[in-house]
């Protein structure tokens, strides 16, 4: 009705975090059908309520999380790594990364880092050189000796070792966030070539939110993003090694990968439109996982049952993501079946984007006096494409 159109507009035009913050009874229209915000309680403080009594963040940023929607191995190199071609795409899962800035000091660190005490995993995550937002910022601070000190406090919803690129989602986050805040002085392409050092999938989330990845990962081929679609994250309380994985696959350095389409050919068709076909979801690291944890090939068994389009492991697992929407008869009670037989937590989210051609702007966040459209049509996204 005319009464929403404030409301409308005014989330339009607030920061990120504060998106992230929408308590679960948000109107449907600003939701895909069916998809509830994934938040936990600790995320419904208020928009614009005050967290504490440390000053506002200069800046405050959201990190997506990834999915692979296809993964081809292509071969083993000589020197041991894997040579992949894959589709990444992000997720509407997000870590809140809040940024403060400081001038330099002599002694004091350029880089530092806490994290929430109600963050996922609050106690494993370490705030010093280890963790790969402090080595982003510093790597920043020590390329561009212009830039500030920054401080930042990460908040941590996206489960760690599922494959999903929490981590390596915050370090392009802060990448972002250090040349933001620094006045854009270094290109994008450079950024995504100083992510690359950091981890292999770090440059993916510099680009707009879909990308096609080869080498080890970290040669990004930035594409145009893909529709919005429900996307949703099942996520095994069992994890396996990413190593394990690679290695009941079984290549021998020099070997070609499994044979399979060819993903110049999944690209052009994911590219035409075809999110919803079920044979364009590959990933040749799904057979040896299956084989080191058969449960989780039952569990992809289940989720079609539940009648989703597309059903596939994500990356080398353990996560798996469901595509579309389940069956209309099952969509108050497949989350509950699955977490009876399967110890998942389960995440409804959608794919997302950054505006394309906007180095200014990240994810979630609009071009001031943006609004949102296809309200009436919820299914073909909020932003204009």
């Amino acid at each position: 009705g005319g009464d929403m159109w404030p409301l409308l507009q005014a989330l339009s035009l607030a920061p990120p975090s504060a998106l992230s913050r929408l308590p679960a009874a948000t109107p449907r229209y600003l939701r895909a059908p069916g998809v509830r915000l994934s938040l936990d309680a600790s995320a419904l403080s208020a928009v614009g309520e005050v967290e504490d009594a440390a000053p506002a963040p200069d800046l405050r940023l959201v990190a997506p999380a990834k999915v692979n929607l296809f993964l081809r191995v292509v071969g083993k190199r000589p020197d041991g790594f894997h040579e992949l071609a894959s589709l990444f795409q992000t997720v509407s899962l997000f870590d809140d990364l809040d940024f403060w800035t400081s001038p330099r000091e002599e002694g004091a660190p350029l880089a530092s880092l806490e994290v929430t005490p109600d963050s996922l995993g609050a106690e494993l995550i370490p705030t010093d050189e280890s963790n790969l937002v402090v080595r982003a910022l510093s790597l920043y601070a020590e390329r561009v000796p212009s830039s500030p000190a920054i401080h930042c406090r990460l908040h941590k919803r996206i489960p760690a070792q599922g494959g999903l690129g929490g981590g390596s989602s915050d370090a392009a986050t802060a990448l972002h966030a250090a040349n933001r805040l620094a006045g854009l002085p270094v290109s994008q392409e450079t950024l995504i070539e100083w992510a690359g050092e950091l981890g292999s999938d770090c440059g993916f989330f510099l680009s707009a939110g879909t990308a096609y990845c080869t080498g080890r990962g970290e040669l990004v081929d930035p594409r145009r993003p893909l529709p919005p679609t429900a996307c949703y994250l099942i996520k095994p309380a069992a994890g396996l090694s990413t190593p394990s994985v690679f290695k009941a696959l079984g290549l021998e350095p020099g070997e070609a990968g499994p044979a399979g389409a060819d993903p110049a050919d999944l690209l052009s068709r994911f590219e035409a439109g075809d999110v919803y076909n079920p044979d364009l979801y590959v990933n040749d690291l799904e057979p040896p996982a299956f084989e080191l944890m058969p449960e989780l090939r039952q569990m992809c068994d289940d989720l079609r049952k539940f009648g989703f389009q597309a059903v596939m492991m994500s990356g080398s697992g353990t996560t798996c993501f469901a595509i579309g929407m389940p069956l209309e008869e099952v969509q108050e009670t497949w989350v509950d079946e699955l977490q009876a037989k399967y110890d998942v937590e389960v995440f409804e989210e959608m794919f997302c984007r950054r505006i394309a051609d906007e180095p200014s702007l990240w994810y979630t966040e609009q071009p001031p006096g943006a609004v949102l459209t296809n309200i009436e049509e919820p299914e073909r996204g909020l932003f204009p494409l």
